[in-house]
């Protein structure tokens, strides 16, 4: 790895994502959902020349993206949500279902107790190791719901967490504009907060918000011990734990604990369905029953008692039965494939560049490069479409300061990654940076 030291980490605006062609927190392949197709066709690719269709139109370049990788062989960075018709959603969903719910059963009505999305809760707090678990809409929501419950019972508004964490960056301060809470941060570091930074916070805060993994620093955790280090810290501090795990699920091969372990350390837990899940959409607020109890209370306040959300539902039962048994395997082979990613950018000699973490701390990490995002993304789409290897999805230039002209992408390994070997992804990095080097050529010369 080569690293000028600093610029790891970085705050990427999800609606710059969004804009980019990746859903809110990922994209997506195709039917298989394991980047195979039979191959690069005329219909992946651009104008002539790989120029992108309607170049500048962020639906045009979206669309050739996903087009490209659609058609790809091989397809590395795998993800979820996006990139599929409603047809292929919809026959995936209804191959996959039998095995996950009795299909004979009703639909839900308001989420009724004793239907499908009652089944999920109950299937959601039986993982978490929790008394009780309540389905949402969106993270947003739990989230809020749940910092504004211990507002309530803690009698104190001020909520401790990281000024790059999902509550700060994506939500569009919901946690002062809806609820009336404010944020004070332990540390402005692109990590984890550490207890002796919990301790030394100057004024009281009634609930800790820990985002486990930090995903905008990284997707980075703390070491067991710290984590139950900066735990303790906040109970002496006489305040509660929240745990935002929308991605909780991977991350018991970094600590070496299972998930009811992990979630044992919090008062209350969301995670998402569709982020590591492969789900439709939709989250849960786990924690005890009398707290749960009240959430659902707020979350019918705030608008989340929805009158029909059994699709939602069925394709968070899949992916419980699915994918979560998987994600150790993914995490364990992310580190190869990180590995191999540096060695390949070594070896093309670029300059400087950045695998952080190093190694992961799940299956999802980030990659800098020394160039512009529009050539990188330009570079990954050609690669698509002229060799069918589709090695990274979309490049951005995070929104926090960083040099100009560095991009960043975030890997997710998935199951469509479990076939490549570390020489594989050197191969297709050198081919990259030839195509990098190739496109920077042809603007500087047009």
């Amino acid at each position: 790895m080569r690293d000028a030291g600093g610029g790891g980490a970085g705050t990427a605006g999800e609606a710059e994502r969004d804009a980019s062609g990746e859903a809110t927190e990922d994209g997506g392949t195709g039917t298989a959902r394991d980047g195979s197709a039979d191959g690069p066709g005329d219909a992946a690719r651009g104008a002539p020349g790989g120029a992108p269709a309607r170049a500048g139109d962020p639906a045009a370049e979206r669309e050739r993206m996903f087009a490209a990788i659609r058609a790809s062989q091989r397809v590395l960075a795998g993800s979820t949500g996006g990139g599929e018709t409603v047809r292929e959603r919809m026959d995936r969903l209804r191959a996959d279902a039998p095995a996950a719910y009795d299909l004979d059963g009703w639909t839900d009505v308001y989420g009724n107790d004793d239907g499908i999305v009652g089944d999920l809760e109950r299937r959601t707090a039986d993982a978490l190791g929790t008394e009780a678990a309540a389905f949402f809409p969106t993270g947003t929501m739990a989230q809020q719901v749940a910092l504004r419950c211990w507002a309530g019972r803690t009698g104190n508004a001020t909520v401790a967490g990281h000024p790059l964490s999902h509550l700060e960056v994506h939500e569009r301060d919901a946690y002062a504009v809806v609820s009336g809470l404010r944020m004070v941060h332990p540390t402005s570091a692109a990590r984890p907060p550490t207890a002796a930074e919990v301790y030394d916070l100057p004024e009281p805060f009634g609930t800790l918000a820990l985002e486990l993994p930090l995903r905008d620093a990284g997707f980075v955790l703390p070491s067991w011990d710290e984590l139950t280090a900066v735990v303790a810290a906040a109970r002496d501090r006489e305040a509660v734990v929240h745990l935002d795990g929308a991605r909780l699920w991977e991350c018991g091969p970094h600590f070496g604990r299972s998930l009811p372990e992990i979630t044992a350390l919090a008062d209350s837990v969301y995670v998402s369905y569709y982020k590591s899940l492969d789900g439709i959409s939709g989250a849960a607020l786990a924690g005890t029953a009398d707290f749960i109890d009240e959430a659902r209370a707020w979350r019918h306040r705030y608008g989340g008692q929805l009158f029909q959300q059994w699709p939602a539902a069925l394709a968070a039962l899949i992916g419980l039965d699915r994918e979560l048994p998987r994600l150790p395997e993914y995490v364990a082979h992310a580190q190869t494939v990180a590995r191999a990613l540096g060695e390949g950018l070594a070896d093309a000699g670029v300059p400087w560049f950045r695998v952080h973490p190093e190694p992961p701390h799940t299956h999802e990490f980030q990659v800098w490069l020394p160039h512009p995002p529009e050539l990188l993304n330009e570079a990954a789409v050609r690669q698509a479409e002229e060799t069918g290897t589709a090695l990274f999805r979309r490049w951005f230039e995070p929104a926090s300061a960083r040099p100009p002209g560095v991009a960043m992408t975030e890997v997710t390994v998935s199951a469509s990654a479990l076939r490549w070997t570390a020489g594989e992804v050197r191969a297709a990095v050198g081919e990259f940076v030839s195509l990098v080097d190739r496109i920077g050529e042809e603007r500087v010369g047009g």
